[in-house]
C-alpha cells in the first residue's frame, strides 16, 4: 500500500471538483482592494466570506504602525516565547488583553489555533474529562486528543444533555471541563451559556468558552458572548484568535493569574514561534479601535440583519437566529457548487461549506458580513442570490 493511497477516495472527490470549474476548495482571491472588495480572475467581486467582522484589514492606523514594527523589529523573532521570541511589544499586548477582559493574566499564542491547542491539551491531560458540544471546531477536539483527556460530546446547544452527562460523572463532575463557543463559525448561533453556567453552579467543573466569532462582536465593549449575557465571573478562561474582528494572526486566552502556570507547561507555547512584530502591533491598533469605537459593532448588526432579512424574504433556508455569519441551507454538494460559482459570476464570494465541515451533513453557503460592507454591497449579495432562484 502507498503511502497516500488511503486518500483516493477523497483525491477523486476533489479531482471532479477542479476539473468541473471554479475550485472552491483554495480558491485564489487574486487581489484584495478593501475589507468588502476584491478579485478573482478577471471578476471584481464583493467579498462575504473572510470573518473580517469589523471591516479592520485595511485600517490605516493598523497598517501603519505595523509596518513601523516591521521596519523597526524585523520581520519575525525566529523563536519560541520561552527562548528569544517574547519581545516588549508581545508583553504590552498580554498587558492591553488582561486589561481588556479584566482579567489578572492573559498568554498570547502564534495562531488561534495553537492558543486552543496550547491551552486546552495542557489541562486536559489523560486524567481529566472533557464535554465539549459536538459543534466545536477542529482545534478544540485535536486538543483534547492530544492530552489524552477523556472526551465526551453533548448535543449541540442542548443544555439539558450536558446537565445528563455530568450526572453520570457523579463525583467527578466538580474536575470535569466543560468547552463551548460563542458564536459557532458554520450556522452563526451562540451557546445556551446562562443554562450551562447553572450546570456548572450545581455540578461544579471548569468552564472554557472560545470566543473566536463573538470577540470584538457582542458584548458591551466587545468582549463576547459572556459578556454579552452578564455571566463572566463564571468562565474560568477565555479563548480568542486575532484573525476574525482583530484582523491579523494570533491567539490569545485570559483567566486566572494561575494560568500563568502554562506558560512552563504548555508545549504548543514552549515550542512554537511567536508572531511577528508587525502582526502585534496591528494587533493592539485594533484593540484600542474595538474599545474606543462601538459603532463598528452597530454597523456590523445592522448589516447582518439587511442580509438575513434580504435573504429570508426571497424565501431561503437559514440560521435560526440573525448574526454576522449567515448560512444558506443548499440541497445537495452539487447544487451548492453550481450556486457558488454562479455567485462568483455575479460578483459575490462565500465560502461553499460542505460535510463533514457543516454541520448535521447538511451543505452551506456561508456568508459573513462585516461593519465596513455598504448598505450597496449587502442589497448586490442579495440580488445575486435572487437571481440564483430565477
Amino acid at each position: 500500500m502507498g503511502l497516500y493511497d488511503k486518500f483516493t477516495r477523497l483525491a477523486n472527490q476533489r479531482e471532479q471538483f477542479q476539473t468541473s470549474g471554479l475550485n472552491p476548495f483554495g480558491t485564489c482571491i487574486d487581489e484584495v482592494y478593501s475589507a468588502t472588495e476584491g478579485r478573482i480572475g478577471e471578476r471584481n467581486i464583493v467579498l462575504a466570506g473572510t470573518n473580517n467582522y469589523l471591516g479592520l484589514t485595511f485600517n490605516e492606523e493598523a497598517i501603519a504602525v505595523g509596518q513601523a514594527a516591521l521596519a523597526n523589529q524585523g520581520t519575525g523573532t525566529t523563536g519560541s516565547r520561552m527562548a528569544n521570541g517574547s519581545y516588549g511589544s508581545h508583553l504590552a499586548l498580554e498587558h492591553e488583553l488582561a486589561t481588556f477582559f479584566d482579567r489578572p493574566t492573559a498568554i498570547v499564542f502564534s495562531t488561534g489555533y495553537t492558543a486552543n491547542l496550547g491551552v486546552i491539551s495542557t489541562l486536559a491531560d489523560p486524567n481529566a474529562v472533557v464535554l465539549i458540544d459536538e459543534d466545536c471546531h477542529a482545534s478544540i477536539y485535536d486538543a483534547c486528543v492530544l492530552g489524552g483527556a477523556q472526551i465526551i460530546r453533548f448535543r449541540h446547544n442542548d443544555a439539558q444533555d450536558l446537565e445528563r452527562r455530568m450526572v453520570r460523572l457523579k463525583e467527578r463532575a466538580k474536575d470535569a471541563i466543560i468547552i463551548v463557543e460563542g458564536i459557532y463559525s458554520m450556522l452563526g448561533d451562540v451557546a445556551p451559556l446562562v443554562e450551562i453556567v447553572e450546570i456548572k453552579k450545581r455540578f461544579g467543573g471548569y468552564l472554557l468558552i472560545d470566543e473566536a466569532h463573538s470577540f470584538g462582536v457582542m458584548g458591551a465593549t466587545g468582549r463576547g458572548l459572556a459578556q454579552e449575557l452578564g455571566v463572566e465571573q463564571d468562565v474560568d478562561i477565555v479563548l480568542g484568535t486575532f484573525s476574525k474582528s482583530l484582523a491579523s494572526i494570533g491567539g490569545f486566552a485570559v483567566g486566572s493569574a494561575a494560568m500563568e502556570v502554562l506558560r512552563y507547561s504548555s508545549r504548543p507555547y514552549i515550542f512554537t514561534a511567536s508572531p511577528s512584530p508587525s502582526c502585534i502591533a496591528s494587533v493592539r491598533a485594533s484593540l484600542q479601535i474595538i474599545a474606543q469605537q462601538p459603532e463598528l459593532r452597530e454597523k456590523l448588526w445592522a448589516n447582518a440583519a439587511r442580509l438575513y432579512q434580504g435573504l429570508e424574504k426571497i424565501g431561503y433556508t437559514l440560521g435560526a437566529h440573525i448574526s454576522p455569519v449567515v448560512p444558506v441551507v443548499i440541497g445537495s454538494k452539487e447544487e451548492g457548487l453550481r450556486y457558488w460559482r454562479e455567485l462568483i459570476d455575479r460578483g459575490v464570494y462565500v465560502n461553499l461549506v460542505l460535510p463533514p465541515a457543516a454541520p448535521s451533513g447538511i451543505t452551506l453557503l456561508r456568508c459573513s458580513v462585516n461593519a465596513a460592507h455598504s448598505e450597496e454591497q449587502i442589497d448586490k449579495i442579495i440580488q445575486a442570490f435572487t437571481a440564483l432562484q430565477r
